[in-house]
């Protein structure tokens, strides 16, 4: 079963930062590398929605309204997925989940982690 266990979240004004990082424990880097990696995050009374994804190869791509402010890249060797968020703003308050992302269907592969709980707040 593969578990996905993401953290880093916590508490931070706008403009601030935060690092997050999500770990794959039992995951082989057989199976890890040639994954497509996301970023999804769930604001209350919000549907979950996708921030940011890299491919095998490090291509990324982001939702419009964290472009310019959030990174995302991966260690293979670590199995860990990480995204990097600068000037954050109240908007961004959500809970942060990673997973893989089907490259088809274009829908995550694996069940959700816990998440790691993100609050910008004034």
């Amino acid at each position: 079963q593969v578990q996905l266990v993401e953290s880093g979240g916590g508490l931070v004004q706008p403009g601030g930062s935060l690092r997050l990082s999500c770990k794959a424990p039992r995951m082989i880097t057989s199976v890890f590398n040639p994954n497509q990696m996301a970023w999804y995050r769930q604001a209350p009374g919000k549907e979950r929605e996708l921030v940011a994804s890299i491919t095998a190869n490090s291509d990324t791509n982001y939702e419009d309204s964290v472009k310019g402010r959030f990174t995302i890249s991966r260690d293979n060797a670590r199995k860990t997925v990480y995204l990097q968020m600068s000037n954050l703003k109240p908007e961004d308050t959500a809970v942060y989940y990673c997973n893989a992302l089907n490259t088809i269907t274009k829908q995550p592969k694996y069940d959700w982690g816990q998440g790691t709980q993100v609050t910008v707040f004034l």
